[in-house]
């Protein structure tokens, strides 16, 4: 069996929580997470606060440089992810092509190495 990471990459503004359309991506989220829990595929999963929470550090030189955020020129930024335990790229391809469709945008497969 083989660990794959299938990130979710959000293409828009930070979902408001309180609107329908964020309820309902969320229950079927939630609903994925508990079919892939069930199968026994399901090694962890997490979803990620705002962009604008996250806190650089950079501590390659002689003095650690902590700056707020993570501001690259993307149009797109990690949301949350799931870690997944199958047996091989295809039940991940199959696996990131329902989690896609559950969170509503697109998302990454990619093996752990």
């Amino acid at each position: 069996m083989t660990q794959y990471l299938i990130s979710v990459h959000h293409t828009g503004p930070y979902p408001d929580p309180t609107t329908e359309e964020a309820r309902v991506s969320f229950a079927a989220t939630g609903a994925f997470t508990d079919k892939i829990k069930e199968a026994g595929q399901w090694v962890f999963v997490g979803g990620l606060e705002a962009r604008e929470t996250a806190t650089t550090v950079d501590g390659r030189g002689d003095e650690v440089i902590v700056t707020d955020g993570a501001f690259p020129e993307s149009k797109e930024y990690l949301a949350g992810f799931w870690v997944v335990e199958v047996a091989d790229l295809d039940e991940a391809l199959k696996l990131g092509a329902e989690a896609s469709k559950a969170c509503g945008e697109p998302v990454v497969v990619r093996p752990f190495a």
